[in-house]
C-alpha cells in the first residue's frame, strides 16, 4: 500500500500529513449550512448605534468624498460606510487613565492584559459579506484595517496587532452581520513569534526573504491558485487545513501600512473573488482568516505580512492537539485546482 505523504512547514518546525490515502474532493465537504440563531435586534445595523461603545472610527460619505470621524459619548453618527468600535466584551483593555508608562511596561511581563480590542462593522448591510460585498466596500475595510493598524501600533504598550476574521457560527462568530475583529496586545504572540525568527534565521542564512523566495517559487507550483501584479494567491505546500489558501503581496514588506491605494483595491479584489470561489465550491463555509505581520524595526528586511484563511472543514482530534501534527485530507494541489476552477 502507498504510503501518505509527510510534509514540513516551509519555515516554521511544523509538520503535516497529507493523506493522500483518503484523499477527499473539496465537494465532499460541502453540506447544508446550518442556520445561525439571529437575535431580534442586531447590535451592528443602522439605527442601533446606542447598542455599542462609541466608534473609535468611522467612514461617512460626503458628497464624493470619504470624510474619516469618530463618536462621542452623546453623539453616534450615522449614514457609516464601515464601523469600528471597542468589544463590549475585550480580550485585551486599554490602560488605566492615570497609569504611568512604567507600570504600563511592568504589565507585558506580569500579567496584566494591557491592549486594545476592536470590532471592526465591515457594512450598514447585515449580510453584506467579503464573498458578495461590491469590490468598493471592501476597499473600505482594508483601509479600515490599515487605519486601525496605524493608530494601535503607535502605542507604546503595543507590541503586535492581531487583524482576524470569523466567518460563520462554527468558525466562533457570535454574530451574523458582517465584522472583523483587531486585538493590539503587549507581545507578539506565539504563531507570528516563530514566523519571525525562522524568517530572521533564513535572512541569515540565504541573504533574502523566505516569502519572497516562496512566491518565486510557488508561482510555478500546482498550488498557484491565482495572482496579479501586486498579490499572489496559493495553497501552502505543508497546509494544515483542507482548502487553506494564503494572499502573499509581491513587494516586501514586513506590514501592510504602506500599501498604495492601487495595492489595496487589489488585495480587495483577490480577497473578494478567492472566498468567492470557496464559498461556490463548498457551500458557503465557516472559516478564519488572519493577518500576519511584523512591527518591530529588526523585522523589516527579513519578514513579508501576509493573510492566511483556514477554512473550518475538519476537526482536529486527539492525535493533532496532543502533537501537533496535523493530518490534511485534501492535499493542496488539489484545493489549488479547484478553487481555480471554481474561480471562473
Amino acid at each position: 500500500m502507498p504510503y501518505n505523504e509527510l510534509r514540513k512547514d516551509f519555515l516554521i518546525d511544523r509538520w503535516v500529513v497529507i493523506a493522500t490515502e483518503r484523499a477527499r474532493r473539496p465537494t465532499d465537504f460541502a453540506k447544508k449550512r446550518a442556520e445561525q440563531a439571529q437575535t431580534s435586534t442586531c447590535p451592528m445595523c443602522p439605527g442601533n448605534e446606542n447598542m455599542t461603545p462609541p466608534a473609535v472610527l468611522l467612514y461617512l460619505k460626503s458628497n464624493d468624498r470619504i470624510v474619516k470621524d469618530k463618536d462621542t459619548a452623546t453623539l453616534r453618527h450615522k449614514n457609516w460606510l464601515i464601523r469600528c468600535v471597542p468589544n463590549m466584551y475585550p480580550a485585551f483593555a486599554p490602560p488605566k487613565e492615570h497609569a504611568d508608562e512604567l507600570n504600563i511596561m511592568k504589565a507585558e511581563n506580569f500579567g496584566n492584559a494591557v491592549g486594545h480590542h476592536e470590532v471592526l462593522i465591515e457594512s450598514p448591510k447585515h449580510d453584506e459579506h467579503p464573498a458578495d460585498v461590491e469590490l468598493p466596500q471592501l476597499v473600505h475595510v482594508v483601509n479600515g484595517y490599515i487605519d486601525r493598524l496605524q493608530d494601535l501600533s503607535q502605542k507604546p504598550y503595543v507590541k503586535y496587532v492581531s487583524i482576524f476574521r470569523n466567518h460563520g457560527q462554527e468558525a466562533g462568530a457570535s454574530l451574523t452581520h458582517a465584522h472583523s475583529q483587531i486585538i493590539a496586545m503587549p507581545f507578539v504572540p506565539t504563531i507570528p513569534a516563530g514566523e519571525i525568527e525562522a524568517s530572521m534565521n533564513f535572512w541569515k542564512e540565504h541573504g533574502k526573504c523566505a516569502f519572497c523566495n516562496l512566491v518565486e517559487k510557488e508561482t510555478k507550483s500546482p498550488r498557484l491558485i491565482q495572482e496579479d501584479e501586486d498579490f499572489t494567491v496559493l495553497a501552502p505546500y505543508a497546509s494544515v487545513n483542507p482548502m487553506e489558501f494564503w494572499f502573499i503581496p509581491k513587494k516586501h514588506a514586513p506590514n501592510p501600512l504602506d500599501l498604495t491605494d492601487a495595492e489595496k483595491e487589489a488585495f480587495a479584489k483577490a480577497l473578494k473573488t478567492t472566498l468567492k470561489a470557496l464559498k461556490t465550491l463548498v457551500n458557503d463555509p465557516p472559516y478564519n482568516y488572519g493577518i500576519h505581520l511584523a512591527l518591530d524595526k529588526e523585522s523589516q528586511d527579513c519578514y513579508h505580512w501576509h493573510l492566511e484563511v483556514y477554512p473550518r472543514l475538519a476537526i482536529w482530534a486527539g492525535f493533532e492537539k496532543s502533537t501537533g501534527v496535523y493530518i490534511n485530507t485534501i492535499p493542496p494541489e488539489i484545493a489549488a485546482a479547484e478553487l481555480k476552477k471554481a474561480l471562473t
